[in-house]
């Protein structure tokens, strides 16, 4: 088949996902083209799959490549595609009136490469071709799409960890990397955002530095990813000139949202957007359209998740950006800005946490939270914002405690405490509690009566009646899990006390109750703890609170087991479970797995037993010290060990532990809510043997509040 597509120089990697759609978007309709970023392969992409159709010979008058790149005058744009076509006229007709005689009756394909600095010119001219000319098929790559009906568009992305980690090697002409130099590799794909173009450059560099002084250097990529070979075109010769090439391509309006955009850390939404970017020379009502054509270049993507329809620029495109903005000698009012709007998010989602619209702040810190690091961070470079940087970490309390971050959250309070200041409005008083309470749930026991004493003291002597309540009731609870039940029950009754004083109910108080009740079963007052946190329920129900009634839960399944309630313990077990899993709250669901396994064991399950408390056993690193260190929390762990191992004999038992440790979280809470969950790594449960002759069965299901204190000393 006729045809002047030039051969590839080197091998093509990848793509096999990208390459199968276009080749079934060119079977469909008349025009498709493929758009991305700069550097990110849509030009090779569109060659490979022209040659694989010509060579199938499916366009019976051949396969024709128009490389419009170098053409920026719109008057020589039908001239550059007559030349492609490898016509001849020396008539006086005019280029376009010769293309559309030579393709009336002909069916080739056309492909159109580079054409986005003279898109309009080059869209008027397909649409025209398409109309006159039935038979002939259109294949675009460029940064920007054509615009024109029945346009199908192939936006393509960067490259998959595996295609980009393949890629890089490929270039790499023959180094060895070692397993460990292989895991750099991975990281120097991931921060070039695996862009092919990027990936080359980098791997170019490997005849003078090592792979781990690539990794390093790439703070300052720009100046590393240079120097592309001899026979690649101009624009792809550096990153630079790449990224830059789009940025001549945009509009003053587009290069400066462009620019403004370089402050969000990973993914934003439009109403951040329409706060922080604004200003007199870019109006509210302007940013969406802006924006807009900030996608179709290919500049920032859409991303829809949990969160909502978001958006997010590629790190490389970011970087660049962020030079831009440096340069207007604007980065530090529109940093303050965004500092500001997610200081107001964070005050936003604390206030909802207490809310039917819990389970939505969870999603929405999560999608947040590189930018939450980031406004963090920016206040703690000014010794004046200090005070801020504690307020955000302090009130992001229920990011770090029920979304699972203790370790995030202890790390951040840490630094923002070290950084001095004096209190405003109680930021500090507030960063000190939260971290007392991160770290009594990390089982850092000093760590945590430091942060407690100093902010009772501060807080009596300042008389601030609310960071005194925290301080009180975080003290309870190291008492608590510290195995001090008198004191832990004397603390937690003050601070509820002092809560109700000062007007205060969200979900700590709720908590507070929560752990008073657990102080109590502890003593063996179980009755009394199933009506706390009956009422605990009552409240979470009136205010769709679910983070607090997880825990609830767990206290009265803990009471439903000591009823013997087996089948009533597993059910509420089974509801915290699910809760505790959903915000991602790995102490509560691991707690909730060392009490199912329990459950298990007494149910006639002693190797589902194993399995549950190998898989809590791998998730306990991840929270802090195992079960706080307190023989109270341990007690249900060492009786469930105990009981497994008689059943099925330490071997068995170490057997079917191990398999639970080779379950990630999402496998171990399926395994334990439904038998199943990584069936690939755990035997078969057997079922379990019979009671030997003389032994008690377990009791029916009987009432917690009637049989709540049977057994409780020796199965404690």
């Amino acid at each position: 088949m006729r045809s002047n597509l030039p051969s590839e120089l080197n091998g093509f990697v990848g793509r096999e996902r990208e390459l199968a759609a276009l080749h079934g978007l060119l079977g469909e309709a008349r025009l498709t083209t493929v758009v991305g970023v700069g550097g990110v392969g849509k030009t090779r992409l569109a060659l490979r799959a022209a040659a694989a159709v010509a060579a199938q010979e499916r366009y019976c008058d051949g396969v024709w490549l128009a490389d419009l790149s170098t053409v920026t005058d719109p008057d020589l744009l039908d001239h550059a595609v007559v030349e492609a076509l490898g016509l001849t006229d020396h008539t006086t007709r005019p280029p376009r009136r010769t293309l559309l005689d030579h393709l009336a009756e002909r069916s080739p394909l056309l492909v159109l490469d580079g054409f986005e600095q003279l898109v309009d010119a080059c869209a008027e001219l397909v649409c025209e071709l398409l109309r006159r000319s039935p038979g002939l098929r259109v294949l675009a790559a460029g940064r920007l799409p054509l615009r024109l009906d029945g346009e199908r568009l192939l936006a393509l992305a960067p490259m998959d960890d595996e295609d980009a980690v393949a890629l890089f090697t490929d270039r790499a002409h023959g180094v060895a990397f070692t397993e460990e130099r292989t895991a750099t590799v991975r990281e120097v794909c991931r921060r070039l955002d695996g862009i092919p173009l990027a990936l080359e450059l980098a791997a170019g560099r490997l005849g003078a530095l090592s792979v781990e002084q690539v990794l390093h250097r790439l703070d300052d990529r720009f100046h590393l990813l240079t120097c592309g070979g001899r026979g690649t075109v101009a624009r792809h010769q550096t990153l630079r000139t790449t990224i830059g090439w789009s940025h001549e391509l945009c509009t003053s309006p587009q290069r400066l949202l462009w620019a403004r955009l370089s402050v969000f850390a990973g993914q934003f939404d439009l109403e951040a957007v329409e706060y922080i970017c604004v200003g007199p020379d870019l109006p509210p009502e302007d940013v969406l359209d802006v924006l807009q054509q900030l996608l179709d270049h290919s500049l920032v993507v859409r991303e829809d998740g949990p969160a909502g329809v978001r958006y997010r620029m590629l790190d490389t495109v970011r970087e660049y950006g962020a030079e831009w903005l440096t340069a207007t000698g604007d980065a530090d009012r529109l940093h303050r800005r965004h500092r500001d709007w997610y200081l107001g998010l964070a005050t936003w989602c604390e206030l909802d946490w207490f809310s039917p619209r819990q389970a939505e702040v969870a999603v929405r810190v999560e999608a947040e939270l590189p930018n939450l690091r980031a406004a963090l961070d920016y206040s703690l470079d000014s010794e004046q914002d200090i005070h801020l940087a504690q307020y955000l970490a302090g009130t992001l309390w229920f990011c770090w405690v029920g979304c699972g971050r203790l370790a995030e959250g202890r790390h951040w309070l840490g630094l923002v405490l070290e950084a001095g200041g004096g209190d405003h409005d109680g930021a500090r008083l507030k960063a000190l509690w939260v971290l007392g309470y991160v770290s009594v749930l990390r089982g850092d026991s000093v760590a945590a009566i430091a942060a407690l004493h100093e902010c009772r003291e501060d807080a009596e002597r300042t008389g601030d009646a609310v960071a005194r309540a925290y301080a009180v009731h975080r003290t309870g609870c190291l008492a608590l899990v510290c195995d001090d039940m008198p004191r832990a029950e004397e603390l937690l009754r003050t601070a509820l006390a002092q809560y109700e004083e000062i007007g205060e109910l969200n979900s700590n108080v709720l908590m507070a109750r929560v752990e008073l009740a657990m102080a109590v079963a502890f003593r063996g007052h179980l009755d009394e703890a199933v009506v706390m946190c009956e009422h605990v329920v009552e409240i979470c129900a009136e205010h769709g609170e679910r983070w607090a009634l997880a825990y609830a839960l767990y206290v009265l399944g803990y009471a439903a087991w000591h009823a013997k309630d087996l089948g009533g313990a597993r059910r509420l077990l089974a509801e915290c479970l699910e809760i505790d899993h959903a915000f991602h709250d790995l102490l509560g669901t691991v707690l909730a797995l060392e009490l199912l396994a329990l459950v298990a064991v007494d149910g006639g399950d002693p190797a589902q037993a194993a399995v549950i408390q190998g898989a809590a056993e791998r998730i306990w690193p991840s929270v802090g010290l195992p079960l706080f260190g307190s023989a109270s929390f341990n007690a249900a762990h060492v009786l469930c060990e105990e009981r497994a191992r008689e059943r099925l004999g330490d071997g068995a038992y170490e057997t079917f532990r191990q398999c639970g440790r080779g379950l990630d979280p999402d496998e171990a809470v399926a395994r334990a809510l439904t038998g199943s969950g990584g069936e690939e790594a755990v035997p078969q449960t057997p079922a379990p043997p019979e009671p030997a002759p003389g032994t008690r069965k377990p009791a029916a299901s009987r009432s917690v509040r009637s049989e709540g204190t049977a057994g409780r000393s020796a199965e404690r």
